[in-house]
């Protein structure tokens, strides 16, 4: 037994059993067997009244920040479908209709650890909604793919958004979802009826892509410094087979890069001189130069101090080649998606003005080890 879905199907949580639920999952919601959190339920005799999709849908079919539409009915599972990630900021959060008819909302999805990987705000979103409503919500919990160190600064208040909903988060936070649901139920959702169903703890479940862009276990590992890079011009690899394991722009010199960053105290990664073509997102059909990250020790890697040297090199190698990003993101307008992401001004400013930026990452370090959920 290794997931909360895997004490469900071998019948350790009686309380579902017969049971009208709705079901906040995706794709990555399977047993150890493989069964979908729908084939397990309905086994255990609960009646399924709805399924409620993430960011990428239900079934991981649309990309980033791509809206998602409420079929009328799911084609495989032949259920009534609700969409958390539509059009507008408000579609993020379910209206009163997703607990109607329900005992309970049960919550099943694969996290990897980083905050502002969407799918924990989303659960926040509803446990918020589900304490109105006076409906409980089952955390069926999983393992943490990344593991339990922490890395990087506290999210500022007002630097609050879909990518970090609760000042006080580290970026990389190390808790498993249950645990970080029970955090957000003391300071985002009070009054939420919370069962967390444990996972066993450091078990390595195997890796199923978790969306779009998140394909392998490798790919979760370097997303809480790399995705910085979203909050950039430059091409954080989407679009191609490795995103986040590249960086690149056109009109970037990838030796330069390479040569910048063995300079740097990035331990277990190697960086590879490339050129790569994304065939959408950033600089799509344009061949950018840039580096390749070849990891070969997952417990030494320092993935946010990894990511802000990376947008260094970046700025002393090739400033001509990239702004930062200044277009919508996460529904936010009023603020850069960089100051977004890292939780404050401070990343931006910094390098704009050449600053110490290892001084900024070992006291965001210092933050994130003294963060008690």
């Amino acid at each position: 037994m290794s997931s909360g879905l895997d004490a469900v199907a071998q019948g350790f949580v009686p309380e579902l059993k017969g049971k009208r639920l709705a079901l906040l999952v995706n794709h990555t919601a399977v047993d150890h067997w493989g069964r979908h959190a729908v084939e397990v339920m309905r086994a255990l005799g609960a009646s399924i009244v709805r399924l409620c999709g993430p960011e990428h849908g239900v079934w991981g079919t649309h990309q980033d920040m791509e809206p998602v539409g409420s079929d009328a009915r799911d084609p495989v599972f032949d259920l009534p479908v609700v969409s958390l990630y539509g059009e507008d900021k408000a579609s993020l959060e379910p209206r009163a209709e997703v607990f109607e008819g329900i005992d309970a909302l049960v919550y099943d999805i694969q996290d990897i650890g980083v905050r502002y990987y969407t799918y924990a705000a989303t659960l926040a979103f509803a446990m918020r909604q589900a304490a109105a409503a006076k409906v409980p919500v089952w955390v069926l919990d999983r393992p943490n793919p990344i593991g339990p160190a922490r890395e990087g600064p506290l999210l500022r208040a007002g630097f609050e958004s879909f990518c970090g909903l609760v000042a006080g988060l580290p970026i990389r936070h190390g808790l498993c979802v249950g645990e970080l649901a029970r955090w957000y139920g003391k300071t985002f959702a009070p009054g939420c009826e919370l069962h967390v169903v444990p996972c066993r703890k450091g078990t390595r479940l195997p890796f199923l892509p978790t969306s779009p862009n998140m394909p392998t276990r490798d790919t979760a590992l370097v997303y809480a410094g790399m995705c910085l890079v979203e909050g950039t011009t430059l091409s954080e690899g989407r679009g191609t087979t490795s995103p986040f394991l590249q960086v690149g722009a056109p009109g970037v010199d990838p030796l330069a890069v390479a040569a910048y960053l063995r300079k740097k105290d990035c331990p277990g990664v190697d960086f590879v001189p490339i050129r790569f073509r994304p065939q959408f997102g950033k600089h799509a059909g344009e061949v950018c130069g840039g580096v390749y990250l070849r990891g070969f020790d997952p417990n030494a890697l320092a993935a946010v101090k990894l990511g802000v040297y990376v947008l260094q090199a970046m700025k002393a190698v090739a400033p001509e080649a990239w702004t930062w990003r200044s277009d919508a993101y996460e529904f936010v307008t009023d603020r850069p998606a960089i100051d977004l992401l890292w939780g404050s001004s401070a990343l931006r400013e910094c390098l704009d003005r050449g600053g110490d930026v290892d001084d900024l990452i070992a006291a965001g370090d210092a933050e994130a080890q003294a963060f008690r959920p």
